[in-house]
This record gives C-alpha cells, sequence and structure tokens, in this order.
C-alpha cells in the first residue's frame, strides 16, 4: 500500500512538473529580465521610473508564476499562509504595470489618479487577504479593475500618437497580453483560468523592454547634448571674463570664479585697466544657472557701453540700470564698482545692492559701504560715490554673497567675520595666493556650494 502511495506521488510530481515547465522557464526569464533592468539603472546611476517599474513588474510576475505551480501546491496544499501569499502577490502585480504605462504616458492626463486609485484598491486587497484569508469576492475585485484599466489603456493607445513607433510595438504587445489577461481573467469569474496570460505577458514584456530601452537611450542622448550645451555655454561665459590684469607698476588683481554650475550668474570685469588706473566690476545675477548666465552676459555689454564713465562709479551704474532695466525678466543684478587713480591717490566706490568691499590697511579690515537700489528693478535709480584715499599697500576686496553665505553642516553662515578673518591672515600673500586661501578656506567651511563664488583682490603698491 505504501509503495503504491509513494508510485502515485512520483507520478503526481512528474506530471505537475511537466505542466509547469513551460510556466516555470518563462518565471525564471522574467526574473532574468527583472534583474537585469534593475542592474541596469544602478550601472547608469540614475533612477529611471520606465526601467523600475519595468524591473518591478517582471519580477513579481515571475515569482507569481513560480507560486501557481502544480508543483508549490502539492508540497504546500495545506498550507494557509501560503495560500494568502500567492493570492497577495496576484494582486500586487498590476501596481508596477499601471507605473510603467504612467511613466510611459500611455494613461493620458489622469494616470496619476488612475495609478493612485490602483495602489489604494490593490493594496486593500492584498491587507484583506493576508488578514482575513482568501476571498473569491476580492478575486472578482481584481478582475474587474484589471479588464476595465486593460481596456482603458488600450483605448487610449489607440487615441494617442498613431504614428508614433513606441505605440505601435506597445499595441502588439497590449493586443497579445489584454486578449491573454481577459480571457483568464474573465474565465476566472467562473472557474479557474486556463492560464493564456503568460504567454501574452512574454510579448508585452518584449514591447515594454524595447519601448523602455529607447525611451531610455533617447533621454541618454539628449542629457549627452543639453550637457554639451552646457560645456559650450560655460566657454563662451568664460570668454566673457577677462583673462587677467594686464601688467601694472601700481595695481596688482587676481580673479577667481566658482560657478555652482557649468554656467552662472556672477560676472566681473576690469573696465578700466593702464598703469595708473584700474577700474573693477563686479556683479551678481540672482538665481542661477542658463538664465542667470545670459543675464550675465547681458551686464558684459551693459558695462561695455559705459567705459566712457569709468572715472565715476555712479554714473557708471546709472548707465548700465539704464540698460537693463526692462530686460532682464523680472532677475535683479546687484553689482559694484571700484575705480582707483594712483596719479591722484584716491579710489572711488559705489554699488547697487552688493555687499560691501573690503579694505585691508595695516592688518585691519574696513567695510566700504555706499549702496544704492539693485540694478535692473527702476530707471529712476540714483547712485552716489564714496570717494577715500588710497595709500601705498592698500588691499581692495570684492566678492559676491555666494561667499558670505556658504552653510557648513549646522546650517551656519560663514560669514563676515570668518572672511575678515581670512583676509587678514593672507596680508602678507600676494593677490593670486591670498584669492586661493580665502577660496579653500570657504570650500572647507561650506558643506557643498551653494550658490557661485567669485573674488577680486587688488594691491595698490605705489610705482612712485
Amino acid at each position: 500500500m505504501y509503495l503504491l502511495n509513494s508510485q502515485l506521488t512520483a507520478s503526481e510530481v512528474l506530471r505537475a512538473y511537466h505542466h509547469d515547465e513551460p510556466l516555470l522557464f518563462l518565471g525564471a526569464a522574467f526574473i532574468t529580465i527583472a534583474i537585469v533592468s534593475a542592474a541596469f539603472c544602478v550601472i547608469r546611476r540614475r533612477f529611471d521610473p520606465l526601467l523600475v517599474n519595468l524591473a518591478l513588474f517582471a519580477y513579481i510576475y515571475g515569482q507569481r508564476l513560480r507560486l501557481d505551480s502544480e508543483i508549490l501546491r502539492i508540497g504546500m496544499s495545506h498550507s494557509e499562509f501560503f495560500l494568502r501569499l500567492r493570492t497577495s502577490i496576484g494582486y500586487l502585480v498590476p501596481l508596477p504595470a499601471f507605473g510603467f504605462f504612467e511613466a510611459a504616458g500611455f494613461m493620458g492626463r489622469r494616470g496619476k489618479i488612475v495609478v493612485i486609485a490602483s495602489i489604494v484598491i490593490f493594496l486593500s486587497l492584498i491587507v484583506g487577504t493576508l488578514l482575513f484569508g482568501y476571498d473569491r469576492a476580492f478575486d472578482n475585485i481584481n478582475n474587474s479593475v484589471v479588464i476595465i484599466t486593460l481596456l482603458a489603456i488600450m483605448i487610449q493607445s489607440f487615441r494617442q500618437a498613431p504614428g508614433d513607433r513606441d505605440f505601435r510595438v506597445l499595441r502588439i504587445g497590449l493586443l497579445c497580453f489584454v486578449a491573454g489577461a481577459l480571457c483568464d481573467n474573465i474565465v476566472g469569474f467562473y472557474r479557474p483560468p486556463p492560464r493564456v496570460e503568460p504567454y501574452g505577458f512574454a510579448i508585452l514584456l518584449a514591447s515594454l523592454g524595447y519601448v523602455a530601452a529607447r525611451r531610455s537611450l533617447q533621454r541618454d542622448h539628449k542629457l549627452a547634448e543639453i550637457q554639451n550645451e552646457l560645456d559650450l555655454a560655460r566657454r563662451i561665459q568664460l570668454s566673457i571674463l577677462p583673462a587677467r590684469f594686464p601688467d601694472s607698476a601700481d595695481f596688482r588683481v587676481a580673479a577667481r570664479y566658482l560657478p555652482m554650475t557649468s554656467v552662472a550668474g556672477d560676472f566681473y570685469d576690469f573696465v578700466l585697466a593702464d598703469s595708473a588706473q584700474a577700474g573693477l566690476l563686479i556683479a551678481d545675477v540672482s538665481g542661477h544657472g542658463v538664465p542667470a548666465a545670459l543675464i550675465a552676459s547681458m551686464v558684459k555689454m551693459a558695462a561695455t557701453s559705459q567705459r566712457a564713465n569709468a572715472a565715476d562709479p555712479q554714473k557708471l551704474l546709472a548707465g548700465m540700470n539704464a540698460a537693463l532695466c526692462g530686460n532682464t525678466q523680472n532677475q535683479f543684478v546687484t553689482a559694484a564698482y571700484v575705480y582707483l587713480d594712483a596719479e591722484k591717490q584716491e579710489f572711488r566706490y559705489s554699488a547697487a545692492g552688493h555687499p560691501p568691499m573690503l579694505l585691508l590697511r595695516d592688518g585691519r579690515v574696513v567695510e566700504i559701504s555706499e549702496n544704492g537700489l539693485i540694478l535692473a528693478v527702476a530707471e529712476s535709480a540714483k547712485f552716489s560715490n564714496a570717494v577715500h584715499p588710497l595709500l601705498p599697500g592698500d588691499r581692495l576686496v570684492l566678492y559676491t554673497d555666494g561667499i558670505l553665505e556658504a552653510m557648513d553642516a549646522r546650517r551656519e553662515f560663514f560669514g563676515e567675520e570668518a572672511l575678515h578673518a581670512a583676509l587678514r591672515s593672507t596680508a602678507r600673500l600676494s593677490p593670486s595666493d591670498a584669492a586661493d586661501r580665502v577660496l579653500s578656506n570657504v570650500q572647507q567651511w561650506a558643506e557643498s556650494q551653494d550658490d557661485d563664488l567669485t573674488l577680486l583682490i587688488c594691491d595698490y603698491r605705489s610705482a612712485l
């Protein structure tokens, strides 16, 4: 009797294996595709919702096929936990599928609403199954939602972009999968389904993989083009900045420019540069990136148009303001300009909403402030000059607020006191070395660079 039972059990297992063999093969293939898709995301170091949802969809569906195999049913036929787990996995399958369709744009404008609603419904079914066990009503709800959503996606795929290659490929996969899913889900209302759906899913997965790969490559290509354009924009922007201050008997000037992104809104220029005169301009456009960089190029043109007023800072800023007003798309510009005259041994300074210039003299740091309204806000803005004596050994420092507002891990600013201390500690260094040391202090303080950093240091050494 024992031998007969053993033979019957072996015969059942063999029959179950032959019955499950194609589905187990498909399940293993789906899981492999899921692992490859996930690995591709990791290698690219970029979250791609198409690939992530595709990987989850393929993995969960593959696991569902394994759990639905007759071999596991024979071995786990008396396990209530196995029944609940197998049913719950079935309810989990549609979630990444709908997520993929929404990320790919195949669900129309209300796609996110459908995805959120499906998440609520299917998670409720999963929780209900895990708590109360299998219920035929849960299956009916699942089948109804899947049928309605798949039909809606199918209709939407025919309504949108009829000539698009991705839609054509997806329609083939959808038709095969929907036909199999509808067959299994409709028959599932009355009796165990014939299991046609997995074969349709294999075709759908192939079409989804094609769409995901094609769109990922297109996205990478577009990102590469954008990066190339940003690199070109960076080179163009650097070209509008003066390379170095010309050799001068009276002045030595060092400039440092560290943009937060490829292009930036900070700007500096040497409006005047000869042996007896120097006109140093620094500006900071609100915002970051390409828009700020475009405005910075306009600041360059506005400053160039005012070279005739280079000896009078208030007139130079007023002229720049008139040129910029109404042309900056509601972005504002702060600026500071100093004119140094070695013959008269004086400097004139004016600013437009910019941090004060710093004067390092005899080991002391003094703030030079003469601020008017920021540029590009009002054509009627007025500016005035601050006139101070210029003594041999003086060091003047212009900078943008990114230096003061650099924050550490505790969200504390680098601030004015730290900048003053850095300038005092570098008093014996050349302007170039001092500028490098100051920016190094700022970078060591900051947890990350959250703004553009620009610094001008000018030493007056008097050739007389």
